[in-house]
């Protein structure tokens, strides 16, 4: 990594050859502070911020502290960590935030009507901003420091955001010595980028919390399902952590994920995750993007294990696919008895979005020998209501339809539903519910003609 610091000026910059690097009159001339860099941004602009554990914060503050200038700027991003003032009440004629994944940071507001919610396929975001049907005009980005060359690497994730910097009128970027430099599609030159701030500060970070008992259980579950050389999706949470745990006998597994998290690093350390048998991309980590803690952002730097490519690419089902064994894992927030998954809202309230699931079902329905798996626990509110239910809430939207469908697990069982009649999936999945809800859902099923 280039030992540029913030407030160094050319100290230290220097290519193999022992000559200062070529880039770096342009690059002292691009450095602007926060407050500096952000004036470019016009009312009635589209700003895209990078996402993720890399928000800008710095940016995005001083974005923020010109609400009274600006009016109806457009806020567009997926789901970030930081700071999201520019929703906060008061803020409407100033900042319109367009959510293509609802956080917990602007749930209340999507909700309230106070900020936009787009369902959308991950694999599909950056068509957006390509073909002109959501334009950029200013990308707020998190890089590190330039490489001999001149490249910033967008560390922790290249998602959307390489796509989205590639396509904005301006590139500001907050130019970091604590970001990683990630291998792979992962990198922006300095001729791309309009504004730097330099920074010196840690990332934000997704630690891994506790994993319960009824997560242990469906991690047991599903690591029975996984062969040895298969090739993971894995998310974040307890569920993800709980499989993990289980998958140290296993051999030669690969990783292709929109994301990986803390829990793959004891593995691949392990020579568990080897990479070695991946159809596609062997030898490599294939991700998106990282949500995890310093530990997983240390382990990725400039670590050839991992190679990072925008979400267009890693979220595909046709590139997906192309993998043998493609285990994909996702959660639910319901499930019909049907099949239906609800992943995205809790009734006519957004929570989520479509995210990658879709994607990673789909492309591992049709990988050789691979499996799609939908997991959650099966009660909600402390055992008092049912996950797998009749029929999906009022207003409760359906991420993953019922012919998508293949496992659903639950701390009971797994229930395999793909080509199965709809009463036979009715029994199935009334099998791995709650046991103090299962006749009630027997009751239900068989006033629909569904039960015996």
């Amino acid at each position: 990594m280039s030992t540029l610091m913030p407030g160094s000026g050319e100290k230290g910059i220097s290519n193999r050859t022992g000559r200062s690097a070529p880039w770096l009159d342009k690059y002292l001339s691009k450095r602007r502070t926060a407050v500096e860099a952000v004036s470019v941004i016009r009312s009635g602009d589209c700003v895209y911020i990078y996402p993720g554990c890399a928000e800008p914060e710095q940016l995005v503050r001083a974005m923020v502290d010109r609400a009274e200038e600006l009016r109806n700027v457009k806020v567009i991003h997926i789901l970030t960590k930081g700071i999201a003032d520019y929703v906060h009440p008061g803020m409407g004629k100033s900042f319109r935030h367009i959510a293509l994944f609802s956080g917990a940071n602007v749930r209340e507001a999507i909700n309230e009507g106070r900020a936009d919610f787009v369902p959308i396929f991950l694999s599909e975001v950056e068509s957006l901003f390509s073909s002109g049907a959501m334009p950029i005009d200013v990308a707020l980005i998190h890089v590190s420091p330039p490489d001999e060359h001149g490249f910033c690497s967008f560390g922790v994730g290249v998602d959307t955001t390489k796509t989205a910097a590639e396509c904005a009128r301006i590139v500001i970027a907050q130019v970091n010595p604590k970001m990683p430099r990630t291998l792979g599609d992962s990198f922006i030159h300095l001729n791309k980028i309009h504004c730097v701030v330099e920074v010196s500060g840690d990332l934000l970070e997704f630690p891994m919390g506790t994993v319960s008992d009824v997560a242990m259980k469906i991690g047991r579950h599903i690591a029975d399902l996984i062969e040895d050389e298969s090739t993971l999706q894995l998310g974040i949470g307890e569920i993800p952590d709980a499989v993990l745990h289980y998958l140290t006998e296993k051999k030669h597994l690969g990783i292709h994920s929109e994301m990986v998290s803390d829990g793959v690093i004891d593995l691949i350390e392990g020579g568990i995750i080897t990479n070695e048998k991946k159809t596609l991309h062997p030898g490599k980590v294939l991700a998106g993007f990282v949500l995890g803690t310093q530990r997983l952002f240390d382990f990725i730097h400039n670590n050839p294990v991992f190679e990072f490519h925008p979400s267009h690419y890693t979220n595909d089902p046709f590139i997906i696919s192309q993998n043998h064994k493609q285990v994909s894992l996702n959660s639910a927030i319901e499930v019909d008895l049907t099949g239906q998954i609800c992943a995205d809202s809790i009734g006519y309230s957004f929570y989520s979005g479509i995210g990658g699931q879709v994607d990673f079902v789909r492309g591992s329905a049709r990988s050789k020998g691979g499996k799609s798996i939908i997991a959650l626990p099966s009660t909600a509110r402390n055992d008092t209501a049912s996950r797998i239910v009749s029929h999906l809430k009022e207003g409760a939207g359906v991420v993953t339809s019922r012919g998508d469908v293949h496992y659903v697990a639950t701390e009971y069982g797994v229930a395999y539903l793909h080509g199965k009649t709809v009463r036979e999936r009715c029994q199935s999945l009334i099998r791995i519910a709650h046991p103090k809800f299962r006749e009630e859902l027997e009751r239900s099923a068989r006033e629909r003609k569904l039960h015996e």
